[in-house]
Order: structure tokens, then sequence, then C-alpha cells
């Protein structure tokens, strides 16, 4: 709103219940020990909620559910009362009560708060309004209250101003600003910790949000007169009359969008045809990536020229961004116009199931073309697919039904379905849509007469996937009790030998053989102790061998205390990557390991024998040399095999296009590991789309050792890795649509590096492709990147050199 604007609502005009919506309770809760034992009680606590008006009270108090999971305890409910804004007066009052049932009844009260619903200048309270809590009373809606749940201006620091401001900014009163406003919450953590830490949680508070409106209200009685305005004391003044028809929609420009898109006039645009320029538009829009937001003329020519273009099976996403769905005829033309459209790619289906689309229809008609893709390419997506549960309108969607579907063919994809619904159950916002889907794969497997391998029946199929989880939570305790040895890593790793050997010894031979989890198709029959150890870290992951039912041996991490998810997100995406290089002939020797995230903070990872740069470098000195000892040939490049010079380089150029692509940070020697056939990979994705705890990151992760293996930066294999480099970004560039797709349906997950900011995540990515490019000044701009990172490895610029130099360290 500017300044010369004032539009209002009079309370006596809304005729809504008064909602609002009970957030959270902030500081914390006296000792809650029980007098028999010395165990903390966890607390369950409510919030009573009643309104007075003029001291008395007015309608049935209300109450939030029971929340036992805290601290911090967070309700999050919308209550609503059956009280309307007209009823209300200028003393209106809600007070707030917090009751815990796990005391006694006199010691069950924490606290209350009373809050006026109008200020001093009459208008109502709107945003977040942040109660301190009376201690031991309960909260009193006597006019004046003995509770009220303002803090004394003189108790105010800091802290009660930037809330204010933060206020402000959540109702659109302050612009908002992208990259200035990131910063400014971040100072605002910091002082917010500080300034819990100097007041040790004295006081509690509970933050309740008020309903806002799209403009301010005002207090006014039913058939009151409104307030006469004051008498003019200077000519000069300006007098602010209100109107209300501003701001609303042009009434002639609304009719001739409404006719230009009528029904009527489709019987004229089946026949127009595009003109040149016209042509070169729609070209151009076609070409955008679908992260981009259409403008109104360009929304408009795909609408007009939408008969023409059914042909073109790239501009369906398009053209249903450009529709009105609010308007039924609309609508319902534009879905009728889908079902005869040329049907498009499962890439771009990708996009019809991303949150941009709410139609019911649309999604479903998203799920028919998945429905053509075979189960390998399904697999690829399978995690995102799962995701896009969330975007749905309903917990039995027809994606739900779609994925338990196609599971109940493939063991694989069951087993993995399974787990990505699983670890979700954690999310209170989509825990029941999760749950939900979860119930009818159990429900249709149990019904199963036979299994995928015509062997099995539906039951017992299901009995071997739970019995997979009772395997981790059994890993889980042996972590607990190797953690809790005090010694060396040997002790701990004597003392999980012990463990496999003698009281878990069912382990070391299952009753029945259970299928592994990161490969359902491999039957597991128990753990080898002997060949079992420990890592050395802060987490203790363990390594185990499993045997496998037919006579070999499979090798294992299991790490728990550490989130996954991320690292199952990057490698998925690098196997995914790494199938698309390979359906354009080209191989690079990839090492897409396999991960799967078990719980919100535990999984399994698939070990591959290698060693880490950094140990290569202390005991060999140099690549090369350790190459030589695996694959020797003195007729061969620097005294090994072409074969192994080749895996590597082919392996380097890979992981170095990717790793530039996805914005992997935190690289470092001991996460660049090498096999002995030459193959190179990395490990720890902690850090990704540009995240980076080190300053001055290059960017690409190529360490000078690796060019040196190749022969230095004037040698014949240096130019072939960047010929690599230059082939597969251009390959990669063709498959931008379908990343950012993936990338798109992570948004709503809780993976640390997209959940911080989805939105900006999804624009980094997306800039890395450079779309603006065609092939060949994408290899030029990729070759300078190369050579800008390799510069700044060898003595040419002082001062770049010094700061990467530093990173590598």
């Amino acid at each position: 709103m500017s300044g010369n604007e004032f539009r209002f609502f009079l309370s006596c005009d809304i005729n809504l219940p008064v909602t609002f919506r009970v957030e959270r309770l902030e500081g914390s809760l006296p000792s809650t020990k029980s007098p028999n034992s010395a165990e903390e009680r966890r607390a369950e606590l409510f919030v009573e909620c009643a309104l007075y008006i003029d001291g008395a009270p007015f309608g049935l108090p209300m109450r939030t559910r029971l929340e036992s999971t805290g601290p911090s305890y967070c309700w999050n409910e919308l209550i609503t009362l059956s009280t309307k804004y007209r009823d209300l007066t200028a003393h209106s009052q809600l007070a707030v009560t917090v009751w815990d049932v796990s005391r006694g009844k006199d010691e069950g009260l924490i606290g209350g708060a009373t809050i006026l619903l109008f200020n001093s200048k009459m208008q109502l309270k709107t945003g977040k309004q942040k109660l301190r809590l009376w201690p031991g009373k309960e909260a009193d809606g006597s006019f004046p209250t003995t509770t009220p749940g303002k803090v004394p201006r003189h108790e105010r620091g800091e802290l009660e101003r930037l809330e204010k401001l933060v206020n402000k900014y959540e109702r659109g009163q302050i612009q908002c600003i992208d990259w200035l406003d990131r910063l400014t919450f971040k100072a605002m953590e910091k002082t917010k910790g500080r300034e819990s830490s100097r007041n040790g949680n004295a006081h509690l508070y509970l933050v309740v949000d008020f309903c806002s409106f799209e403009h301010r209200v005002v207090f006014q009685e039913s058939g009151a007169n409104f307030l006469l305005p004051s008498p003019i004391a200077s000519t000069n003044e300006l007098v602010i009359v209100w109107d209300p028809e501003l701001g609303k929609i042009n009434p002639s420009e609304h009719k001739q969008l409404k006719l230009a898109r009528s029904l009527t006039r489709g019987i004229i645009d089946r026949d127009l045809k595009p003109s040149s320029n016209e042509r070169k538009s729609i070209q151009r829009i076609l070409k955008y990536p679908p992260t981009r937001t259409l403008n109104g003329d360009e929304r408009q020519l795909l609408w007009k020229f939408r008969f023409s273009l059914m042909s073109e099976k790239r501009a369906l996403t398009k053209f249903l961004r450009c529709v009105e769905w609010s308007d039924i005829q609309e609508a319902k033309q534009a879905l009728e116009m889908m079902g005869r459209w040329e049907m498009i790619d499962v890439s771009d289906a990708l996009e019809l199931l991303s949150p941009v689309f709410e139609s019911e229809e649309v999604r479903a008609y998203a799920v028919s073309v998945l429905e053509r893709a075979d189960d390998e390419e399904l697999q690829c997506y399978l995690l995102q697919l799962v995701q896009a549960l969330r975007f749905e309108r309903s917990d039995k969607s027809r994606l739900s039904q779609f994925l338990v579907q196609r599971s109940l063919n493939n063991i694989e994809l069951a087993s993995f379905l399974r787990w990505y619904v699983a670890v979700e159950f954690y999310d209170p916002a989509y825990a029941k849509r999760f749950y939900c889907t979860h119930e009818i794969l159990e429900e249709s497997m149990k019904k199963l007469s036979g299994g995928p391998n015509g062997e099995e029946d539906g039951l017992k199929l299901w009995q071997s996937l739970v019995r997979q989880t009772e395997l981790t939570a059994q890993l889980c305790s042996i972590m607990r009790d190797v953690r809790n040895v005090r010694g060396n890593t040997q002790k701990k790793i004597e003392k999980l030998r012990q463990l496999l050997s003698g009281l878990l010894s069912e382990l070391t031979y299952f009753e029945e053989p259970i299928r592994s989890p990161l490969a359902p198709g491999i039957l597991i029959s128990g753990i080898v102790p002997s060949e079992s150890s420990i890592f050395k870290s802060a987490l203790h992951p363990l390594r185990l061998t499993f045997r496998t039912q037919c006579g070999g041996t499979c090798k294992v991490i299991f790490k728990k205390g550490d989130d996954i998810r991320q690292d199952q997100l990057i490698v998925q995406m690098v196997s995914l990557m790494d199938r698309l290089l390979k359906l354009e002939n080209l191989d690079l020797h990839l090492t897409p390991y396999k991960v799967l995230a078990t719980g919100q903070d535990e999984g399994m990872l698939e070990f591959i024998p290698s060693r880490s740069l950094a140990q290569i470098l202390s005991e060999h000195r140099s690549i090369i040399s350790y190459l030589q000892k695996f694959h020797p040939d003195d007729h061969g490049p620097f005294g090994i095999t072409a074969t192994c010079l080749e895996t590597f380089i082919k392996s380097c150029a890979g992981y170095s296009v990717i790793t530039y692509i996805l914005g992997i940070g935190d690289r470092h020697l001991d996460n660049l590991l090498l096999r002995e056939d030459g193959r190179l990979f990395h490990v720890d994705f902690g850090f990704i789309l540009g995240r980076d705890p080190k300053p001055f990151p290059p960017p690409m992760k190529l360490c000078k050792e690796m060019v040196e293996a190749m022969g230095g930066a004037e040698s014949q294999y240096y130019t072939r890795f960047k010929s690599y480099c230059c082939e597969a970004y251009n390959i990669l560039r063709k498959s931008s649509n379908l990343i950012l797709n993936l990338f798109h349906l992570m948004a709503g997950s809780n993976i640390p590096d997209i959940a911080s900011d989805p939105e900006k995540s999804i624009l980094k990515l997306q800039e890395k492709f450079r779309l603006d490019l065609d092939d060949e000044a994408a290899i030029h701009f990729f070759q300078d990147l190369i050579n800008e990172s390799v510069s700044a490895l060898f003595p040419q610029m002082v001062e770049t050199i010094h700061r990467w130099a530093q990173y590598w360290r």
C-alpha cells in the first residue's frame, strides 16, 4: 500500500468467526520429576483459549490437542471460536492458559496470559504475538486484566523490537530483498541465541498468530455512524478519502481478457497460425526451463495459438501454466485439449507433479504418462515421486496407487518405496499421507497370491521386508553398546565382534534369509564377525560383511547419528547422470555406490574397496606410483596400462562435471577415493548446491595431484580429459529439464541444503547449466572454467593460488 492510499475494513462488517493459530511454547518448563522416581516425567501440555468481552466470558472455551514431543512444544493448531468479528467490542480479550495433564491437579497449571484483540488505535491485532505467561496463574479475562501477556516496556530488549519487525515483514509491510533478508535472519538467530543464554529462559512465552486480512480492520460497532472527520485546521491540509474501488481489477481490461479467452473465440482460434515473429517468440518460450514463470503476454500468446501447438509435445506443460484454473469453462476446455495433445515425455510428466499444478486431472494425466516408463527408469525417479505425494490433494491419490501397483511386480521397487515412505513418517505435516501409502502397500502385498518371482507369496514377501527394519534396529542397538566402550577404536572393534559372536549370535546366522535393504534382489543370511570392523571417526560407523545366500559376501557401512538423505539424493543423481551419459555412448566409469536412509539419522551405504587420495599420497607420494603397483606396464604411459590411465581420466572428467553442476562443496583429499582399477569417485556430500564451509572454493573440484597424474596441464592426456568434460557437460545440458524437475519435486523435503531456501537452490542448479548458450559456446565456457581452476593450482596467479591452495589443505 503506497503512502497516499488508506484502505480498511470495519469490524462490524466482517461476518467471519474469530480465528487464530496457537503456534509454540518458548522457554524452559519447571522440573517434572516424579515423587517416587528420579526419572524426568514427560510433560503433556494443552492450551485452553477463552474469549472475554468487556470482562465477561463469551462463548465456550476451546482447547488444543495434547503435545508431548517437546521441548520446544509446538501445536501449530488453528483455533476457530464461535464468536464472529462483528460481535467484538473494543475491550474484547483472548485469555490463554497452558495446562500439563501429566502433573497433579494443583501442579498442572503452567501459566496464563491475556491479550486485547484491538490496539490503542482501535485496529485489530494481526500476525504473530508473543505472550509472556504468568507462572502458576490462570489467564484472567477481567478488564483490566491481572495477567497481561504484553511484556512491560522496561523489560523489552532488542529481541522484542526485532520480533515486531519480523511481524511486519510477514504481513508484507516491509519490502522483501532476498539476499539482504537471509543475512538479516542469520544475524537475528545469533541475537536470539545471545538473549536466551543471557536470560537463561527465565520466562515462558506462548506464540499466537492472529488472522490477517487484505486491509487493516478498524473497530466499529454495528449500526453506529462512522467516525466524523475532524475539522481541517489549515486550508493547505490534504484530506485522504477512502476509495473502495482502488486496487480492484479494471473491468474493461478484465472483459477484454475474458473475450479473448472465451469459448466462442475457440472456433476462430482453431485456424490461427503464428506469424514468423510470433513463432520465434513461442519457440523461445518453449525452451524456458521448468522453473521460469511466464508473464502475462507470454501466457496470452500460448493461449491464442494453443490449437496450432497441439502437435508440439514440449508445449503442453507451458500451455497448462497459461490456464486460469479458477475459470470452470476455461479449465474444462484445457483438460479436453490435454487429452488430445501429442503425448509428452516422462521427464515432462514429472513437471506436472510439482506443486505448481494442483488440478487432480492434470496430475492423473502425468501418472498415465509415467506408466510408460519401465521399472529401471521408474526406479531412477522413485525418490522424487515419493516426495511428490506431499503435493497431492488426497491421501489415496492416483500417484500413490500407481507406485504401489508397480511395486507389486518388482521387489526392488517395493523395498525402496517402503523405505522412502517410512523415513517420511517423522514429518508431522505429511505423516498421515505417507502412512496411508505404506498401509496400501502392506495390504496389497499381503493379498498378492505370488511374489514377483512367482515363488514367494505376498505375506512372506512383506515379512521379508519387515525383517529389514528389525535388522537395522538391532544394528542401532549394537552401535550404542560399542560407543559406550571406553578406549581406542581397536577395543570397540573387539566389542563389536564379541557382540556378533556372543549375545547377538542370531545375527551371525539368520533363521531365514533377509533381503538386503541396499540391493533387495540379494538375500543375506548373516554377518561375518571376523570381517566386520569400525571406522575411526566421531560417529564410529560399522563396516559389516554379510554372507549372501548364493555363497558370496557383500560389504555395507551402517551409520547412526548422521542424516544421510542428502547423500542419498546426490548419489541417486550421480547414478541418473551415469545412465544419461551411457545412453549417449559415453561411459565415464563412474561409481554410483548405493545409499539408503533408514531413518532421520541412520542409514546404509555400500562399501567400495578403495583408498582416499590423502592415504595414497602419504604412502606413495603420487597417484601414478599407486596405480603402477596394480597395473604396471613398461611400455604404457607413465609406466601403467593405457586402460587404467583411460579409466582414471574418464572418471576424473565425469566427477568434475557432476560436482560442478550439483555445486558439491567441502572437497578435500579425504573424500576423494581411488579404486585399484583407476576409478576415482567422491563421497560425503554434506554441502551441495553451492554451499561450502571453506572460503574461496574453486569453480571446479580438481586438485593438482589429479592433473599431475595426467601428465600435467600441457599433456595430451589432459587435453583428452578436457574433451570428455565438455562432451559430458553438453550431454547433461540436454537433460537439464529432467534434472531440474527432479530437484523441484524435492522442494518440500527435509534435505538441509534444499529446505533452507528451495527456490534459490533450484535457481542455483539451473544457473550451472548455462541454458543461454548453444553447444559450441558451452564448450568454450567449460574449457575456460577448467583453465581457470587449473591455473590456480600452478604458480601463475599468486593471490588466487594462495586462496585455492588453502581450500585443498
